[in-house]
């Protein structure tokens, strides 16, 4: 999985942003449970949904829940909700597997520091641990993880052999199938056995356009290294591959229409709305920024000559060393380049330095307009995610 999900939490709204963070740590955290500190720079934002379908499908009370975390750097020092059980543990698992795959392939492909013989050494063998963690997580959530290392393989030998004419389904496949076999037993977690069949359909086409998005994403960049890239091998066009990556959009949009939530709202909130979006960012689609407010009435806050919005309830400042404490911490990660966090001082929320919004933000309405909601096929036809468009 590419991270081809990032939300903005200025669309996700606050009820749901705080759920999304909540599977982001309970990611994190299970992977340093089970696997240790290094293991969790795996989290991704696409192994989350493995989290999520398997909370949003679970009874209430049943082996998927919240826990209390202690604090955190990347959350200002605070401790926090975040998700817990066989949902994280699954999607620990997923991860390790595929960024296991995502490094061996850096490797085979010579990029970077991995062009020398030590550094790609280390990382095999970083790679084969992380195969070996995942397939034992796996196991005790009862996922064979075998499914995902078979992909893999098999992705080498069908990339070898792909040339002009190949059709770009055929090198999509493994990670079709990786995906697939990933979201249904989401489904045999939660206990809801009849949701396999369709979310194993929503992990098929997601797995696709997950590998359509990162070949469309690199395709440039592969050209002026010479790497290879499936679009460029098989002599895809970009027409094509936009064709494809809707079709998987409206695909998957169709499948979690069949499949039975407890409280889908997230995960409907992420794999409809946010896909296409996804697919927006990845061929360069103009979209307008949360920044300018296009659709606010005149006279509302934040509209050309309406009142100033009122300023945040102030927080308690840190003292100069507690301060710096958790400065270094936030050094330590990406937080300060690309996420959201607080100032270590003043406690003020601000933005990444790279957070100016690259996300394509619209309005629930304007994604709805972008997806025909009110035809048949609109994506929010029997929308449970609470936007009345």
């Amino acid at each position: 999985m590419f991270g081809i999900v990032r939300p903005c939490r200025h669309r996700l709204g606050e009820k749901l942003t705080a759920q999304w963070t909540a599977h982001l740590c309970g990611l994190c955290l299970a992977l340093r449970g089970d696997h240790g500190q290094l293991a969790r720079i795996v989290t991704n934002y696409d192994g989350l949904l493995i989290s999520v379908l398997t909370e949003a499908q679970a009874d209430p009370g049943g082996s998927t829940g919240r826990r209390t975390a202690g604090p955190c750097p990347l959350r200002g020092m605070r401790t926090a909700s975040v998700a817990h059980g066989e949902g994280a543990r699954l999607a620990a698992a997923v991860s390790l597997v595929l960024a296991s795959a995502k490094v061996r392939d850096h490797v085979a492909d010579g990029d970077g520091l991995l062009a020398r013989r030590p550094v790609a050494l280390a990382a095999r063998r970083v790679a084969a641990g992380w195969d070996r963690a995942g397939a034992r997580t796996g196991s005790d959530v009862g996922f064979d993880t075998a499914v995902l290392v078979d992909a893999v393989d098999r992705q080498t030998g069908i990339e070898s052999l792909a040339g002009p004419g190949t059709p770009i389904l055929t090198v999509t496949e493994p990670t079709e199938t990786a995906t697939a076999a990933a979201f249904a037993h989401t489904a045999v977690l939660a206990g809801r056995p009849r949701n396999a069949a369709p979310l194993a359909e929503a992990g098929r086409l997601f797995g696709r356009l997950a590998h359509l998005l990162d070949a469309v994403e690199d395709r440039e960049a592969d050209a002026v290294s010479g790497a290879w890239n499936p679009l460029t091998a098989t002599g895809t066009s970009l027409d094509e591959a936009r064709r494809l990556a809707d079709d998987a959009v409206h695909g998957i949009r169709l499948a979690l229409r069949e499949a039975e939530f407890t409280d889908g709202g997230l995960a409907h909130r992420l794999l409809v709305h946010e896909l296409p979006n996804s697919v927006r960012r990845a061929f360069g689609t103009p979209s307008c920024a949360h920044g300018s407010h296009p659709y606010a009435p005149p006279g509302a806050p934040g509209a050309p000559g309406g009142p100033t919005p009122p300023e945040p309830p102030r927080r308690d400042r840190r003292g100069l060393l507690a301060g710096c404490a958790v400065w270094l911490g936030l050094a330590c990660t990406c937080q300060l380049c690309c996420g959201t966090y607080e100032d270590p001082w003043t406690r003020e929320r601000k933005e990444g330095c790279l957070h100016n919004c690259d996300c394509d933000c619209c309005d629930c309405c304007e994604c709805c307009n972008c997806c025909n909601c009110g035809g048949e096929d609109g994506c929010c036809s029997g929308c449970d995610c609470g936007c009345d468009c």
